[in-house]
């Protein structure tokens, strides 16, 4: 049997895949045993290092305010930089020179320059021109410099997705008399969300881990930068580093999970989705339809 893509693999491809397959788990097992020995050896897996996190005190002491202050900056940044990305990608696609442009220069300038850099330089831009309370100072240099990254990342995504879409669906639309502005906001964009919904998902776990250079770089106590106030309690410093990729790795786990079932109700909704007609104030004839239409004797559609 073969598939569209591929020939089916015969009896030799099967048995030397099946030969990889257990080649790999053996070796994907030996390394878990050399990672498991070498910890043990070193001393890293006793209780005492572990017991802090059976307790409460380093949940709501440590880690709990530092993934709330991460999942804080994460949403304030996407919130921002999503419309803002759309407005730019929308932008970079005006028949106007004078906006096309300015948008485009826009998008690859803040592209082109590192995140961390531009909370550096968000950071001294609201030391020295505003009255920001150093407390709070941090949060609003790393929401800044995510939003001016990942708007400009966001913009070509929203661009490639409209671009993406067939070229029939803006001509129907001219041809029907939809205006340019009309027929982004009512046929394109909407259509777009599904194909541009995985990289958005994509940037905004991008958006998670890169809080945590907020912490490094300028203190704001994000879950990482919590974990080192822990460590440094506890003497726990690679058991407290275990625990925190488990607890990133659930949250882009949930993210990444909650947009695979949004992507598939919507594509679903899209599929179901038909055109419902209706006559107003008006009464049809049975007889009427099936004498004007009608194929046969009893006046069938």
């Amino acid at each position: 049997m073969s598939s569209v893509l591929y020939d089916a693999p015969g009896p030799r491809a099967k048995r030397r895949n099946v030969i990889l397959s257990v080649v790999f788990v053996a070796l994907l097992a030996l390394l878990v045993w050399w990672i498991w020995s070498t910890m043990n050896g070193k001393g890293q897996l006793e209780w005492a290092l572990w017991q802090p996190f059976t307790t409460s005190a380093a949940w709501t002491t440590y880690l709990l305010p530092g993934l709330g202050n991460t999942l804080k900056a994460a949403a304030l940044a996407m919130v921002i930089a999503l419309p803002l990305g759309a407005v730019f990608g929308i932008a970079r696609l005006s028949d106007h020179r004078w906006i096309r442009v300015p948008a485009g220069a826009v998008v690859e300038f803040f592209r082109a320059i590192p995140v961390l850099l531009l909370m550096l330089f968000a950071n001294e831009f609201y030391v020295r021109s505003t009255g920001i309370a150093s407390e709070v100072r941090p949060l609003y240099a790393v929401v800044t410099g995510l939003v001016l990254y990942n708007a400009s990342v966001l913009a070509e995504v929203v661009r490639a997705g409209i671009l993406a879409l067939p070229k029939g669906q803006t001509e129907a639309a001219y041809a029907i008399g939809l205006r340019k502005g009309q027929t982004m906001t009512g046929i394109l964009l909407p259509q777009a969300v599904t194909v541009m919904l995985p990289a958005i998902v994509s940037q905004l776990v991008v958006i998670v881990k890169d809080t945590a250079l907020g912490g490094v770089m300028l203190g704001f106590t994000e879950l990482l930068n919590s974990r080192s106030t822990l460590a440094a309690n506890y003497a726990n410093v690679v058991a407290s580093f275990i625990v925190v990729a488990i607890i990133f790795i659930l949250l882009n786990f949930a993210l990444t999970s909650f947009a695979s079932w949004l992507e598939r109700r919507l594509r679903r909704s899209k599929r179901s989705t038909g055109v419902v007609l209706a006559v107003d104030d008006e009464e049809v004839n049975p007889a009427q339809v099936g004498g004007t239409y009608g194929t046969g004797a009893g006046g069938s559609i």
